[in-house]
């Protein structure tokens, strides 16, 4: 009888959450799409921090990179009215 996985639904943050995310190595030898990846966090020079919602997408672009990227800090928000 073959084995069957169940998926599980990976976890979200809770809304109004961000991430603070810094570049910290150069993309000078790294390949195209990791470069196009750091480009779609936002990031323009070294050494920045950017704040981003915490989805999915931004971790998996994150997880993508992660010598070239680390997660600084974690902040949450109230939902404002």
């Amino acid at each position: 009888m073959p084995r069957t996985r169940v998926k599980e639904k990976p976890q979200q943050a809770p809304k109004g959450t961000k991430i603070q995310l810094k570049w910290f190595r150069s993309t000078c030898q790294a390949p195209i799409k990791q470069k196009l990846v750091i480009k779609g966090l936002g990031f323009t020079r070294l050494n920045q921090v950017v704040e981003r919602e915490d989805t999915l997408s931004i971790r998996g672009m994150v997880a993508k990179v992660p010598h070239l990227v680390q997660i600084v800090g974690e902040k949450k928000y109230r939902d404002q009215k």
